[in-house]
């Protein structure tokens, strides 16, 4: 098996705010060639959920959202909006409050486990879900930024996630096309191993992106091992629909 001895990483900034219907692959080759850079074979671009989202029109206006009373109570409980609860309990198919006033843990129902379900408010008056199919939506990419440059080239989705267990957040892969989501190793006892590589990855990019206020939703890693695939992040869910 390949292995990973160093790798660097480095923003694409400053990236442009993304509009609806926009398409993502044309901004990120745009970027690179104001950056002076280009993409090469065996990168993996990782890419924030939120831009995605809003390139895939996947706002909801929360004026059209009647919330339940389950979610009246989870929003004096928690402090969150009432829509914003409902949206979270629309999206997900259990959940369970993490600490005396959340955050809410929440089975989304594509199959991850999320902060919020991954519901994302947008202000003033309205919130983005995460994109419809996020394994579909990374081989839409990679095949598109493949075209464009020619390279073999891997697509992760990224989402920031809470954890249940303590505060802060941190970055989860979400959907991903052209790397194996699994890195299996053995040793020599014939112990296996099975560890979540695009989890891994997409931690690494979080040293860089979505740090709040900087506007760099695209990180490009280079010098990572892995091995090809499409089966993307949802082939590794305990609890895939």
């Amino acid at each position: 098996m390949n292995t990973t001895s160093a790798f660097t990483a480095f923003a694409l900034e400053p990236f442009p705010e993304i509009k609806e219907g926009a398409s993502i692959a044309q901004t990120i080759t745009d970027v690179l060639t104001e950056q002076g850079q280009t993409l090469c074979d065996g990168d993996i671009v990782v890419v924030a959920s939120k831009p995605v989202s809003v390139a895939e029109g996947r706002y909801v206006s929360l004026d059209t959202i009647t919330p339940s009373p389950e979610a009246l109570e989870l929003s004096a409980r928690t402090g969150k909006p009432a829509e914003i609860v409902q949206l979270i309990l629309d999206e997900s198919t259990s959940h369970f409050v993490a600490g005396a006033r959340g955050p809410i843990i929440a089975q989304h129902r594509l199959g991850y486990q999320l902060t919020s379900a991954g519901v994302d408010r947008a202000e003033p008056g309205g919130a983005w879900l995460l994109p419809a199919d996020p394994d579909a939506s990374a081989r839409r990419l990679r095949d598109e930024l493949a075209e464009a440059t020619g390279s073999r080239l891997a697509v992760i989705i990224a989402d920031s996630d809470g954890r249940a267990d303590r505060r802060g957040a941190t970055v989860i892969s979400i959907g991903a096309a052209g790397i194996a989501p699994l890195r299996v190793s053995e040793a020599p006892s014939g112990k296996r191993q099975e560890e979540t590589l695009t989890d891994m990855i997409t931690a690494a990019a979080g040293i860089i992106l979505g740090q709040r206020g900087r506007g760099a939703p695209v990180v490009v890693l280079r010098g990572i091992a892995f091995q090809g695939g499409d089966d993307g992040v949802g082939a590794m869910l305990h609890h895939r629909p």
